[in-house]
């Protein structure tokens, strides 16, 4: 499924179109009219929103599926509150397969078209990308905001994820303290925010986020320690404290969430933590059982039934 792309006159709703927008910025937020903005010649060449189409529920319970998500027919059409991602990044590592660049950005777009198929209108699809190399330098994050919003996807938002301060000593010591090559010492991550047909959800449910979390969950910087690749036993987890915040912002209670590269279960393990349900796919047999070992000590520790795999 490839997705559409909605053209025509803006249907933004502006809630608080009060004053004209300022021609030098303001010090303060305060409520504006930005019919201007989104009627430019500039955005009137990228997606807009436009009305979504029923839900389908998804009658099964939570569950790790071990096989390709190229094909989710598991899940019906418009069954997925929020799918959350990181994606193998094809550098080699353990679990990687050297595909060329081609060939693994069509695995990418693949797999984005399944989410956007299972997504309910205004379901966000979250992706944990890292660019990569350095000569040359791959904007990973730039190519998959190409392939997403050719799927049909709406960008709403790109968080920068801080990893490290950078204090450290790595650095490239042929080009110490000199102008002829220094490299760039990345310290972050990004998360790129997608929508399927809406901005919003339509459909209405309970949220768990709370004030102060929301106050900190919605800035465009977010600073989470990373996760031990040892002490999880895969080569590249992310935390799960970066599962939660994404989880808790962005999905209600007793949604889906998909995870359709789930590795050693991080999304999942967060999701069943925050009373959602899960759907995480992973080709790899020995890291479905890392995940279901995951999830099972936890609910363990909370008297919940245990999942069963294999």
């Amino acid at each position: 499924m490839s997705g559409r792309i909605v053209k025509g006159a803006s249907t933004f709703s502006q809630e608080a179109d009060v004053t004209e927008t300022s021609k030098f910025g303001v010090g303060r937020r305060e409520g504006h009219n930005s019919s201007a903005f989104y009627s430019s010649k500039m955005m009137s060449r990228i997606a807009r929103g436009g009305l979504g189409e029923e839900n389908q529920e998804y009658l099964g319970g939570s569950q790790i599926i071990c096989k390709s998500s190229e094909v989710m027919d598991e899940l019906p059409d418009r069954s997925v509150g929020l799918a959350f991602t990181s994606p193998p990044y094809n550098v080699q590592k353990e679990y990687d397969k050297d595909l060329s660049l081609d060939e693994y950005l069509g695995l990418i777009e693949r797999v984005g078209s399944e989410v956007y198929r299972t997504l309910v209108s205004g379901g966000r699809y979250v992706i944990n990308v890292a660019n990569l190399g350095r000569k040359p330098y791959v904007p990973l994050h730039a190519m998959f905001y190409e392939i997403h919003q050719r799927i049909g996807f709406l960008p709403i938002g790109e968080i920068i994820w801080v990893k490290a301060k950078g204090a450290g000593e790595n650095c490239v010591w042929k080009s110490w303290m000199s102008a002829k090559a220094p490299s760039l010492r990345d310290v972050h991550e990004y998360l790129l925010v997608f929508t399927k047909d809406t901005f919003g959800r339509p459909d209405k449910g309970e949220s768990t986020v709370s004030r102060n979390d929301f106050m900190e969950s919605t800035l465009s910087v977010w600073e989470i320690a990373p996760e031990s690749a040892k002490r999880i036993g895969h080569p590249a987890p992310f935390p799960i404290a970066l599962a939660k915040r994404v989880i808790n912002l962005y999905s209600y209670t007793n949604d889906v969430v998909l995870d359709p590269f789930m590795g050693s279960g991080t999304t999942c393990v967060a999701a069943d933590w925050m009373n959602r349900r899960f759907v995480g796919y992973e080709i790899e047999p020995a890291y479905c059982e890392i995940a279901v070992d995951r999830i099972n000590k936890q609910r363990v520790s909370i008297q919940e039934k245990p999942i069963i795999f294999g």
